[in-house]
């Protein structure tokens, strides 16, 4: 699967999952693109790169989201 095919993979499914919640764990991401952990890192690090996901880490946690969606983003612009 080439980054443009999956990358739109990866957006529509977490779309369609943002109404329950914002923030997703990496294998709920390797769930979604239907790949192996090693392959979808790459995907998933290139998006981030890209600023189409945010990376979130409360330091035993580490979870993505899409840029923009959820309350954390909400709260950070009202600072």
């Amino acid at each position: 699967m080439e980054y443009e095919e999956a990358k739109q993979k990866l957006i529509d499914g977490l779309t369609k999952k943002t109404k329950s919640k914002s923030k997703f764990y990496f294998s709920d991401l390797a769930d979604i693109l239907e790949m192996k952990p090693r392959d979808a890192k790459k995907i998933v690090n290139q998006m981030v790169t890209d600023g189409i996901l945010e990376f979130w880490s409360s330091g035993s946690t580490s979870m993505y989201g899409l840029k923009g969606m959820g309350k954390q983003a909400a709260a950070e612009h009202e600072a």
